[in-house]
């Protein structure tokens, strides 16, 4: 659930800013830095949360949350979006 408290927001804005910025200044927006970003950090919790089974399994459902939550919230509007544009696929 990425809906964390405001404080919580603020610890982690300016340093998420800085990052983001360095992506679309470099022309990287591309998967592939973006998926080392993605890495790096699901790495370093697994890591650091003691690099077992129970880690992984945290990590991975992180991920897996993730996912949905964009779909969700992002592809699944937009994908409405084109289907009233373009026709739906099962009419």
């Amino acid at each position: 659930m990425p809906y964390i408290v405001q404080e919580h927001r603020a610890i982690y804005g300016e340093t998420l800013a800085k990052l983001l910025d360095n992506l679309l200044l470099q022309g990287n927006l591309a998967s592939g830095d973006v998926n080392y970003i993605i890495t790096r950090i699901a790495d370093y919790v697994f890591t650091h949360s003691g690099a077992n089974y129970s880690a992984g399994k945290d990590v991975l459902g992180t991920l897996e949350a993730v996912k949905l939550e964009f779909y969700r919230r992002r592809m699944a509007p937009y994908e409405d979006k084109k289907a009233k544009q373009n026709g739906e696929v099962f009419a």
